[in-house]
């Protein structure tokens, strides 16, 4: 996985220099204008008083480049965010480590490309689904961000498989539970890909149960991707 982190130093250097630049430009302009002027040669006429408007766009450029260093902080802290909580995701789904992927919102965790969860099971003996997350009134943030990424619009459940198992995942229900299979006859390997498929119920999940092949209960899911705040104080404290 690609560590945006690395680019932090290079960053900072940029926000110490937009400081440097723009902090004394909005307190005193024409401060900044007389100490630009001490690196001129003799010869050269001293620099004259800046007039209001001149002070004015000075300040203006100044806050538009704390602007800039500070969208520059927020893109950085964007793309560490998105990308460790899609290797969270797919990690929370059980994916494994066998392979590494540069972004795993591309290439680790994505939607579902051939799935029709509400069809026929077809095989006698299908296999188990180990966990689901619940999606109404919720709407877990990183699955704006995976590839291909399912529409939760009106889903009730997200059911992620193992890659290439995802699109034989099938469920059906009744008033005491919804049974999700795989429409295999072998057990779906672990993988280090995770296929999330949505499942849109006839009516509210309530106090259902949610099993998998023989009544087992499945494991729920609850990850999220961690707000701003959270990956702020955690690139503060180094927590």
């Amino acid at each position: 996985m690609r560590n945006y982190w690395a680019l932090l130093p290079a960053i900072a250097v940029c926000v110490v220099l937009a400081l440097v630049y723009a902090v004394p430009t909005l307190v005193n302009p024409q401060l900044v204008s007389n100490v630009a002027g001490l690196f001129r040669r003799d010869d050269e006429a001293a620099p004259a008083p800046l007039t209001p408007k001149e002070r004015r766009y000075r300040r203006l450029g100044a806050v538009t480049v704390l602007l800039a260093a500070l969208v520059l902080v927020g893109f950085n802290v964007s793309l560490n965010r998105e990308a460790n909580g899609c290797y969270e995701a797919a990690k929370a789904w059980g994916a494994d480590d066998s392979r590494e992927y540069d972004d795993p919102c591309i290439n680790q965790i994505m939607g579902a490309y051939f799935s029709s969860p509400d069809g026929k099971v077809l095989e006698d003996n299908p296999q188990p689904v180990a966990a689901y997350q619940l999606v109404r009134g919720s709407k877990p943030k990183y699955i704006r961000w995976v590839q291909n990424r399912p529409s939760y619009d009106e889903a009730d459940l997200i059911v992620g498989a193992p890659f290439l198992c995802e699109g034989e995942v099938k469920f059906t229900e009744n008033d005491e539970k919804v049974m999700i299979v795989a429409d295999v006859t072998e057990p779906c390997p672990s993988r280090p890909q995770i296929g999330l498929v949505t499942i849109d119920l006839e009516k509210p999940l309530g106090d259902r149960l949610v099993v998998t092949v023989g009544d087992e209960p499945m494991r729920q899911v609850d990850y999220d991707m961690p707000s701003w705040g959270a990956v702020l104080k955690k690139l503060a404290t180094g927590g």
